[in-house]
């Protein structure tokens, strides 16, 4: 069985098998037999149904956030910065522990949606009518992404994987770069994200490499769910292909506003 090896941390190479295994050798205990129980497994439309669960509390949440800053019931600052902790901190309680995806998966979406709701509405006050084209685009590439999956259009090949992971850890570094020079070197920052051209290009990298993202995630799923994984990683699944598309929804926001700037 091919199993895929994805740049998203959460849904990474033994994610699934390891709790397969382990899952396996739980049921064979119970029943004689290597493979789990079909009430008992992971499945690819189990999967699917909560990552649209998850979906759905984080644009709850969102829109609330969204609300509260837009009225001005609380300051901007205030639901980011705690979203963005609430957020970090349920993402690592869910990549450490799986088993408690069904608990902390919902949690992390709404935190998520905190966060989405707060940075959209600054997004939104300086551009108006961008979140909309963000969530739009958003639901498109995803789409494309899913369809030439599906059509074997884009397949995750070992080259196709290493590329994808390469890029990503590249993405990665040069955030992490990013930051610590613009805390000594303010103009640095100013250089590399205030100039537009500069901004689009970057920004038309890192979506490009998200979307392609999605094509890894959506193997590593399906062989999760090939592999006889137990039914609480459809929680772990969901969460981990909500991790690669808040990134490209926050890019695609960051690359149009670079475009409507003047």
């Amino acid at each position: 069985m091919n199993i895929t090896k994805t740049s998203n941390p959460t849904l990474g190479k033994n994610a699934f098998t390891s709790e397969a295994s382990n899952h396996n050798m739980g049921t064979s205990t119970a029943f004689g037999s290597n493979i789990a129980t079909d009430g008992n497994v992971m499945t690819l439309k189990g999967a699917i149904n909560k990552t649209i669960i998850l979906f759905a509390i984080l644009l709850v949440t969102g829109i609330i956030s969204w609300k509260m800053t837009w009225s001005g019931q609380i300051a901007t600052p205030i639901l980011l910065i705690g979203g963005t902790i609430g957020g970090l901190i349920l993402g690592l309680v869910t990549s450490f522990a799986k088993k408690a995806a069904p608990i902390t998966a919902p949690i992390y979406a709404a935190f998520e949606g905190v966060v989405l709701g707060s940075i959209s509405s600054m997004f939104e006050a300086a551009y108006s009518g961008i979140v909309f084209q963000a969530v739009a685009l958003t639901l498109l590439v995803f789409g494309l992404m899913l369809f030439m999956y599906k059509t074997g259009i884009l397949k995750a090949s070992g080259k196709f994987m290493k590329g994808v992971f390469i890029a990503t850890a590249a993405i990665g570094i040069f955030y992490l770069v990013s930051f610590i020079v613009g805390l000594f070197t303010p103009a640095f920052s100013e250089f590399l994200f205030a100039n537009p051209l500069i901004g689009i290009v970057i920004s038309v990298i890192i979506v490009a490499v998200a979307a392609l993202n999605l094509i890894l995630d959506f193997s590593t799923i399906e062989n999760g769910a090939n592999s006889g994984a137990p039914k609480y990683m459809e929680w772990y699944a969901g969460f981990g292909l909500m991790v690669t598309l808040v990134w490209l929804y926050i890019e695609i926001l960051r690359l149009l506003s670079y475009l409507r700037r003047d």
